[in-house]
């Protein structure tokens, strides 16, 4: 079999892809992209996330690391059951003890697969593991074998796979599958790799590799050299029919292939890579916006496909051009990826009908009624103050409102002095398990004298590490976006708040960051997640 029908072969059964051409979707957004400092994910979040990529198409989702901790353990086993047509992942070191886990937690889902993993460059070799290239060797063997007993979807990761030694990289992928591995994943876990480089090692696998045809060729890059989705393109183009990456591309250090990009280069390019996948296209913005409210990461403003900038025009020649054909200067339409016009549609006036058909209209049609109904109030609230309400403040409104549901420690009333003349007071009011308690203080500037009121009713040792206010729309009163960072004993949250009044947004971030440390899993990182 040549190296061409090799590559037109890479297509498990179970995968559901009859087209050669077909690249799945794998999405780590809930694990990898979890990983990046201060995107903590709680329990409700991670389902949230989980069902806006199940309606979005992506193939797999891995949930998280089980073994990690219980909070992990128990998002893996809620995305699993909530999640009825993508695979659910969970990641597993190369032991029993964690694939166990992994297999326990993925017990609900109606496609799992266990995802395992194993340094193999002689740096992590060396260094990380203290093992030597035939221990690893039977280590990967053992445990692939042991999870596919377990589970008939398990996915195989040698760590640090661009830095692998060839003849061993080589040898372990056909041991692996051997074993029982559906799918064979490539990471450049440290994006260390360039393009050419990168293909040349795909391509490499599937002319010395003489069961590759077995599996499912996966890449997953990170994006240290900002390479990461030409990477993971490139490896498509010699053979591999899975990526893995994150929504806006957050991850660990610089982060991963971001998902937008990827889908919406295939898409777009079909002449120069005749590729499909799976993903609704018209869910990206939604995803990217919910993503970034969550973790509190905003996307920067000149970002591909998601930033604010992606379809905007300011050079004359631009402008012009646009007017007369959009396709002089936009490659792809606005809609393609879910972004629409904004209207103005909604004000002081309308009703709770027309507020919940709004909804619906921004993909928010599976509120419960409480949250509906908190909602509204905020809305009816805002259309007060602001003359023009657009879709984007509803949908900051919206997720402010539902990113703060669970909490314990809840905003009531805020009342403010501020000026040169000083002192800056703030005179706070909040709700604490149930009770209602509140202070004055004062501070270097309201801000400062906000987040003391804070801590004298919710006392804490976290330190304020980025204060950060963004304008939802254009004009004076814009509602504002606040995102607070604290850290606290090694542990990083971001908290995320919006309202029209800055310094009530600024509250409801403090306090969103607050809550998420107040109930912050306790993380037992174990030694290796990168893959």
């Amino acid at each position: 079999m040549t190296a061409t029908d090799i590559k037109s072969a890479n297509t498990a059964p179970e995968a559901g892809a009859n087209d050669p051409n077909r690249v799945r979707i794998f999405d780590t957004t809930l694990r990898d992209g979890e990983q990046s400092p201060g995107c903590s994910m709680n329990l409700e979040e991670k389902v949230r996330v989980a069902l806006m990529l199940e309606e979005m198409g992506v193939d797999i989702i891995e949930a998280g690391f089980p073994i990690a901790s219980n909070g992990d353990f128990d998002a893996v086993r809620e995305v699993a059951n909530a999640v009825k047509t993508s695979s659910v992942a969970g990641l597993a070191r190369a032991s029993s003890k964690d694939i166990d886990r992994a297999w326990e937690a993925l017990q609900g889902a109606a496609q799992p697969r266990i995802h395992t993993f194993l340094s193999t460059s002689p740096l992590h070799m060396r260094v990380k593991l203290q093992m030597e290239p035939e221990e690893v060797h039977q280590a990967i063997v053992d445990s692939v074998s042991y999870a596919r007993n377990l589970c008939p979807d398990v996915e195989w990761s040698p760590e640090d796979g661009t830095r692998t030694e060839h003849d061993f990289l080589c040898r372990v992928v056909e041991s692996a599958i051997r074993a029982g591995a559906t799918t064979i994943n490539i990471p450049d876990t440290v994006g260390y790799t360039v393009p050419s480089e990168f293909a040349a090692l795909i391509e490499m696998l599937f002319n010395r590799v003489p069961n590759i045809d077995k599996a499912i060729i996966s890449v997953h890059c990170h994006n240290d050299l900002g390479l990461a989705v030409a990477n993971s393109l490139t490896a498509v183009g010699v053979g591999a029919r899975q990526i893995e990456c994150t929504i806006n591309g957050i991850g660990e250090r610089a982060g991963n292939c971001a998902l937008e990009e990827v889908v919406m280069a295939l898409r777009t390019r079909p002449d120069a890579m005749p590729y499909s996948t799976g993903v609704d296209t018209t869910v990206i913005t939604r995803a990217s916006h919910l993503v970034s409210t969550i973790t509190g990461f905003a996307v920067q403003p000149n970002k591909a496909i998601v930033g604010a900038n992606a379809f905007a025009h300011e050079s004359g020649i631009h402008q012009d051009g646009v007017l007369k054909d959009a396709q002089t200067y936009e490659i792809m339409t606005p809609e393609s990826v879910g972004l629409n016009e904004s209207n103005l549609v909604m004000g002081k006036h309308s009703g709770s009908h027309a507020f919940r058909e709004k909804l619906k209209d921004l993909g928010y049609g599976d509120m419960g009624q409480n949250a509906i109904a908190d909602a509204f109030v905020r809305f009816k609230d805002l259309a007060d103050k602001k003359k023009e309400v657009f879709d984007e403040d509803i949908i900051a409104l919206v997720d402010d409102t539902i990113q703060h549901d669970s909490d314990r420690i809840r905003f009531v009333s805020l009342q403010v002095v501020a000026g040169s003349k000083g002192p800056q007071t703030a005179e706070l009011e909040l709700e604490i398990d149930g009770q209602v308690a509140s202070t004055k203080s004062d501070g270097n500037g309201p801000v400062d004298a906000i987040f003391n009121a804070v801590k004298e009713l919710s006392p804490h040792s976290a330190i304020l590490q980025l204060y950060q206010v963004h304008a939802v729309t254009g004009g004076t009163d814009a509602q504002a976006e606040v995102t607070v960072r604290l850290e606290e004993d090694g542990k990083t949250v971001n908290g995320q708040g919006a309202d029209a009044d800055t310094l009530v947004a600024s509250v409801r971030a403090y306090l969103h960051a607050l809550n998420k440390l107040n109930v912050k899993r306790e993380k037992t990182a174990p030694a290796a997640l990168s893959a």
